[in-house]
């Protein structure tokens, strides 16, 4: 239960903290965080970062409805193949191991992966 209470005072920490911080910035120049991001950050942070994408997906989920854009017409559907049938420790499992395997390609967005590389299936282990 400590651990719990501990995790969420992180994720709130953390989603105010990027709130704050990204207020005054225009949305052209907002940074995607990349591997090297990713490879440097604690757990704790990787987890606030994926509940965060989490919490995106489903709101976007249930805002479409049943009338789910198609991946042409938003990255949503895809990142959500991405996660599906993970846990968020998986997903940052998941990460970790692709980064790890591909340490040339440190610049590809965190996003970028999940999108393209775990929701294509076969890659997921």
């Amino acid at each position: 239960m400590n651990m719990k209470l501990q995790l969420r005072t992180a994720v709130a920490v953390t989603c105010m903290a990027l709130a704050m911080a990204a207020a005054p910035v225009r949305a052209a120049e907002v940074q995607m965080v990349t591997g090297e991001q990713w490879t440097q950050s604690s757990d704790a942070v990787k987890k606030a970062y994926l509940v965060g994408l989490a919490n995106m997906v489903q709101v976007q989920t249930a805002y479409q409805g049943a009338n789910p854009p198609t991946d042409a017409q938003s990255f949503m559907p895809r990142l959500a193949k991405g996660m599906q049938g993970q846990t968020l420790d998986g997903v940052r499992e998941n990460l970790d191991r692709w980064y790890a395997a591909n340490p040339t390609k440190l610049k590809r967005p965190v996003l970028d992966i999940i999108w393209f590389e775990m929701a294509v299936p076969g890659l997921k282990k």
